[in-house]
């Protein structure tokens, strides 16, 4: 937990100081943005969506376009913009009066959330390699998980004052918390001045340096790739962005769903907890051995029979007594938050290892345009399969689960006896 929340690479420590900063706003954010905007800003919920649902075609091109900037300008450099954009738009959030200036704000918030990530991934890709890589990004995702849940917390204060005052210091202090995530971005290059040169270098000596360090043969004289060309790049974003749709069955399906069993509806926060213990507990260790091309496609099918797995037990709870059913919520939880763990470390593992690092921007943009794109899509899939049809309904999601797991592992296994690695390290289950 040390090395999680103080690493000793300083490049790790300045990412995980602004995640603290930037995960407690998107906590508070979560607990009383919709309040607030119908509440105080007297938007109705179906506006809320529609403006909510525009801003994430931004968020898709964001993410796209940041691969891009982050090669031709520095990954660093764009992640700054990114996460100042985002406070902007979220101070202007206080001053929102109707549709169309929500809508507006909210475009730009969440595609400037889509530029830091896609910006974040390709620091990751150029600056560290092998397994420190995966080993750093789960690091940081329990960071943001412990933090969205503290900011959560102290969205309370703002939910037991239930004022408009409140609400609008609330979103206030969102933007000031984006704003101090910022600080450790940018004062970056200046404690490590080795880090712009090595966002910049050369293509080719880029490569030289990542395939020596991972082991990979890169041929030097080879055109670089374009990811939207590289077909198992391709692949394994589409399949992996299939799988990644399980974050909305924990945050739309199951709220639903527990509402239609016996169970009581407070159960929800209990498998929400659940959920970010196990995550903050199991990810890093899940992210063991993923930087091998085989091993992260093992997660990534591990990942999908354990989310299949818990679709069964979340079906299977509509039939229990008020005890069993909870029983049964709480086991499926458990579940599914093993292969969220699994599938993500995969996920990230392929990501990172497919991909030709003379063009790490771009490939990270691709990727994280597919998880933006599963992040659209998810809430439509949710309501329409298990929602709607029930048990069939959660049997379709699990199959759907089981072969994009399946499909990613072959995938992974091909590119791997594609080519050569010296060294092969399995999975920590």
């Amino acid at each position: 937990m040390i090395q999680t929340l103080l690493p000793r690479d300083p490049v790790a420590r300045a990412l995980t100081v602004s995640t603290m900063a930037l995960a407690t706003s998107n906590g508070v954010f979560y607990a009383v943005s919709v309040l607030y905007f119908t509440r105080v800003v007297g938007l109705s919920a179906g506006t809320v969506g529609l403006g909510l649902g525009i801003a994430g075609g931004a968020g898709v091109l964001g993410a796209f376009l940041a691969g891009r900037w982050s090669d031709r300008v520095g990954a660093h450099r764009v992640q700054v913009c990114g996460v100042a954009a985002q406070a902007v738009a979220l101070a202007a959030y206080s001053f929102t009066a109707d549709a169309v200036s929500f809508t507006l704000a909210a475009v730009v918030a969440v595609g400037a959330r889509g530029v830091h990530s896609t910006a974040r991934q390709a620091l990751l890709a150029r600056w560290f390699t092998g397994p420190e890589r995966v080993e750093v990004r789960a690091r940081l995702r329990v960071v943001m998980n412990v933090f969205i849940g503290l900011g959560t917390l102290a969205a309370a204060v703002a939910l037991l004052l239930d004022t408009a005052a409140a609400y609008r210091t609330a979103m206030v202090a969102t933007a000031v918390l984006l704003l101090a995530a910022v600080v450790p971005l940018l004062v970056l290059p200046r404690r490590v001045p080795e880090l712009a040169e090595r966002m910049l270098a050369d293509a080719s000596s880029t490569a030289g340096v990542q395939a020596a360090s991972s082991g990979a043969d890169v041929d030097d004289e080879a055109p670089a790739r374009r990811p939207w060309r590289d077909r198992t790049y391709v692949a394994s974003v589409a399949l992996n962005a299939v799988v990644a749709m399980q974050f909305g069955v924990m945050t739309v399906g199951v709220p639903l769903w527990v509402a239609t069993t016996d169970a009581p509806t407070a159960v929800v926060s209990a498998l929400l907890v659940v959920n970010t213990v196990m995550v903050a507990l199991l990810q890093v260790r899940a992210s063991r051995g993923t930087h091998d091309v085989r091993g992260a496609g093992r997660a990534v099918r591990r990942g999908s029979v354990l989310l299949a797995a818990a679709c069964v037990l979340y079906a299977v709870a509509g039939y229990g007594s008020l005890v069993a059913a909870t029983a049964l919520l709480v086991l499926a939880a458990a579940a599914h938050s093993l292969g969220e763990v699994l599938s993500e470390a995969g996920g990230w593992g392929m990501a990172f290892e497919l991909a030709d690092p003379r063009q790490a921007g771009a490939y990270q943009g691709l990727s994280q345009t597919g998880y933006a794109l599963a992040g659209m899509a998810a809430p439509v899939v949710v309501t329409a399969l298990p929602v709607r049809f029930g048990t069939p309904g959660w049997l379709a999601l699990g199959a759907i689960f089981v072969v994009a797991g399946t499909g990613a592992a072959w995938v992974a296994r091909r590119a791997a006896d594609a080519r050569p690695v010296d060294d092969v390290v399995p999975v920590a289950v």
